[in-house]
């Protein structure tokens, strides 16, 4: 060959070449369906465009520093983004996703619980769509306990009753997001929030001191595990399938995981609705999952909404759920009979969801976070009626960029 002559290029090769790649930010899931979705949405585009997957952190503050560096630096090869719900305000705040359009955001809204549908929203427009969603439910002991207890305080006072070595209640109270959950959650039962706007902390009592009051109390009693302000949503588990625990606040994994783990445990393995605070009111638990942004300094976007419709269709849904243990966004879904043999308590999910509680919707929601944290913790050590006033400080500060918490 002539040394600077061109190379030939079959038509095959130039068109590959030519197939613009939709690059999808995102968690592979342990099951495989992230890695599925994109390959059946690739085939479906008919060479249109091609889904790669760039793989995220499986930690959440990991995978958020990984964006936000290059976002800010206006990286153009970040076409979808999986994010975590927490990150809607912060990331449409500094447009780094781009608004959905209102026709594609009415068609990828339909039949979208509503409470998930806010996870996705900042200002009343959509900047991400929601992908799946999750929360907690109650998972109790049925031969220590007979009837699921309806509130916390109903709750210890059952497991204060039942022998030592099988009565402890696990929760997340560990210095990280999931303790805020856990408060955020109880707060909301409680009939109160954390921001009553965008600039404006709430916190107000009697809603705040009753979510507190209920921490301490678990926290101060004998159904406290040892390990409770060191404890996750996997050591949790452990410990509930270890037999030392009569009641557990965790997500749904914790069935398979049992159900695997744990046979003695699972043949006796009841669920119900995460307890409330008030008698006669019904609990709102927070809601976590995940939503598909666009982002903002992309390539393709029309291709990458395109690609992002496809994902967020009913079998996708289904896939996600089946292989990963992701719940669906569209109600209609939770009658489906493949959803509904992996998830025999579908119906308790789906009341959970409609019931659902949203974390600050603010673009200072890490700081807001920290509040809490540093606040509330350790759960032994709170006071009630003065840490509701401190916290309510706190956020305050956080919202406003008033110092470093």
């Amino acid at each position: 060959m002539v040394a600077g002559a061109g190379i030939a290029v079959t038509p095959i090769a130039a068109a590959a070449r030519a197939t613009p790649v939709i690059t999808w930010y995102a968690r592979p899931e342990s099951g495989g369906s992230t890695v599925q979705a994109a390959k059946q949405c690739t085939a479906q585009a008919g060479g249109r465009y091609r889904i790669e997957i760039s793989p995220l952190p499986a930690d959440a503050s990991a995978q958020r520093q990984q964006l936000v560096r290059r976002l800010a630096a206006n990286d153009s090869g970040i076409d979808l983004i999986s994010m975590d719900v927490i990150w809607t305000a912060e990331f449409a705040e500094a447009k780094w996703v781009r608004r959905w359009p209102t026709a594609l955001a009415d068609q990828v809204s339909t039949d979208v619980i509503p409470a998930v549908l806010q996870t996705g929203q900042y200002h009343g427009r959509m900047y991400a769509a929601p992908l799946n969603t999750g929360s907690q439910l109650l998972w109790y002991r049925k031969d220590l306990v007979p009837v699921a207890p309806t509130t916390w305080d109903e709750m210890i006072s059952m497991a204060e009753r039942l022998p030592d070595g099988v009565n402890k209640i696990e929760v997340q109270a560990a210095r990280y997001e999931g303790y805020t959950v856990w408060f955020n959650s109880l707060l909301a039962s409680a009939g109160g929030r954390i921001l009553a706007g965008p600039t404006t902390p709430s916190l107000r009592d009697p809603a705040t001191v009753a979510a507190l009051q209920v921490i301490k109390r678990l926290a101060t009693s004998s159904a406290a595990d040892p390990s409770m302000s060191n404890n996750r949503e996997d050591t949790t588990d452990q410990a509930f399938n270890a037999g030392r625990a009569a009641f557990m606040v965790n997500y749904p994994f914790v069935y398979a995981a049992a159900k695997a783990d744990a046979p003695d445990v699972f043949q006796n393995l009841g669920v119900a609705l995460w307890p409330g605070v008030t008698p006669g009111e019904p609990s709102h638990v927070t809601l976590g999952g995940l939503n598909l942004g666009v982002g903002a300094f992309s390539s393709h976007p029309n291709l990458a909404f395109t690609a992002a419709r496809c994902l967020l269709d009913p079998e996708s849904q289904i896939l996600r759920a089946t292989k990963d243990g992701l719940p669906p966004v569209q109600e209609a879904l939770y009658d489906d009979s493949r959803f509904r043999a992996a998830n025999p308590f579908a119906d308790l999910l789906l009341q959970t969801f409609k019931d659902g509680s949203q974390r600050p919707a603010s673009p200072a929601y890490n700081d807001i976070s920290l509040a809490v944290l540093n606040v509330l913790h350790p759960p032994s050590g709170i006071d009630p009626k003065s840490d509701a006033a401190a916290l309510r400080s706190r956020v305050d500060d956080a919202v406003h960029s008033r110092g470093l918490l």
